[in-house]
């Protein structure tokens, strides 16, 4: 089955991006994050959020919750994976200007868009050894915290908005189907303005899981590196505001990038390994291209799915090369110093996208040892620039999903 974002470029709304925030491993908001991705540093060290006893690797890339703004306010306890949603609307809605003094949201009906995996499947986790260690209290609450919605509704009642909200779970391309439902929302005029975002906490069953499958790196996350042996999980979140072109000029918003081309294609193929021929991507990238009206050569930066294991780098290298061949992108993947955060990969990924264009500065591709030849002149060195007036991002997830978003300056 193959799916994809079809309208013509016709008598369609422009997309802007009008704010965005994130919170990861190495920041609590963009600012810090993309400070530290280009000083090339690792948010790899050991978890402490999660029990890891017993599991072959220890590490990965956890946020400091204690140092963010929402983990503070006053009310009840909120799962890791709300106040990781929660601060990076903030800093979305602030930039796009669309919070009050008492930091309430000047729209009161607004689209949203939001993916996750694991939810907040850290309360669930809790409500089990509760039942375990025989103490009953809470139970209740934390059973409503894990679901998605609960998270939904929480950040709803913060930011004082409500309106109708999809939740995309879609293994890890699921940030940027998130998006991409957004912008087909408001290029076929259904709305004028929507949110997307992408979130996920690290919890105890989704890291077992993937330590189980032997998919974890035992040291250093090598993206590309034909020395790689597994990814880093993560955590955390990003947060956009979409809005049509004409909306956003009518009430005087900054625009500060453009979402304009998404792609997503399905294989089916196997539960777990993409197609090592990278079909899906290579359908996800030509038709994002197609929808944005744009050259391969019109790409500067490619934001990889990149995590580091064999099959996946590998598949996705042979996809980039076939669509990009004769073309100078430059290609990183940011896993290797964010880790991996599943449903809020896409969504984060975006975001340092937007960076790359508004500053032309280029996320490095760190911890090479020996990089993959097919695509080892591609690939981001330290410190590099170049004025940019496109980016793509790409992500794959389980089940043969691929999606692909092109992203512009402002």
């Amino acid at each position: 089955m193959n799916t994809a974002s079809s309208f013509s470029s016709e008598g369609v709304s422009r997309v802007a991006v009008t704010g965005y925030g994130c919170v990861t491993a190495l920041g609590g908001d963009v600012a810090s994050t993309w400070s530290r991705i280009l000083d090339g540093e690792t948010a790899r060290r050991p978890l402490t959020a999660i029990p890891v006893e017993g599991c072959r690797v220890t590490a990965g890339a956890e946020v400091d919750i204690s140092a963010l703004r929402t983990a503070n306010l006053p009310g009840r306890e909120r799962s890791r994976a709300s106040v990781l949603i929660q601060e990076a609307a903030f800093e979305a809605l602030s930039g796009a200007g669309l919070l009050d003094e008492a930091g309430r949201c000047s729209l009161k009906t607004v689209q949203f868009c939001v993916s996750t995996s694991a939810c907040a499947m850290e309360m669930g986790e809790k409500f089990v050894r509760s039942i375990w260690d025989s103490k009953p209290g809470g139970r209740a609450a934390m059973v409503a915290q894990y679901q998605a919605q609960q998270q939904v509704g929480e950040l709803q009642k913060r930011f004082g908005f409500g309106g109708p909200v999809m939740i995309v779970a879609n293994a890890c391309a699921s940030g940027a189907n998130a998006i991409g439902h957004g912008f087909d929302l408001i290029r076929c005029g259904m709305a004028e303005i929507v949110f997307v975002a992408g979130y996920d906490a690290l919890c105890e069953l989704v890291f077992a899981g993937f330590d189980g499958l032997q998919s974890l790196a035992p040291e250093a996350c090598r993206p590309f590196d034909r020395k790689r042996n597994g990814l880093m999980l993560g955590e955390g979140a990003a947060f956009l505001v979409l809005e049509s072109a004409e909306h956003a000029r009518r009430r005087g918003a900054r625009v500060v990038g453009t979402v304009d081309g998404y792609g997503h294609s399905t294989d089916l193929g196997h539960l777990t390994q993409p197609d090592q021929q990278g079909k899906p991507l290579i359908e996800a990238m030509q038709r994002a291209l197609k929808v944005a009206g744009v050259h391969p050569s019109e790409i500067g930066y490619i934001n990889a799915h990149g995590t580091a294991t064999p099959l996946n780098d590998l598949a996705e290298a042979r996809a980039v090369e076939q669509v990009f061949a004769g073309t100078d992108a430059r290609l990183s993947s940011t896993k290797s110093a964010l880790g991996h955060t599943l449903g809020g990969a896409g969504a984060i990924e975006a975001v340092l996208c937007l960076q790359a264009l508004n500053t032309g500065c280029l996320p490095p591709q760190i911890n090479l040892v020996e990089p993959e030849e097919l695509v080892a002149d591609r690939l981001v060195r330290l410190g590099e620039t170049r004025p940019l007036r496109r980016a793509l991002s790409l992500n794959l997830g389980f089940g043969g999903s691929a999606a692909a978003l092109v992203l512009g300056a402002p």
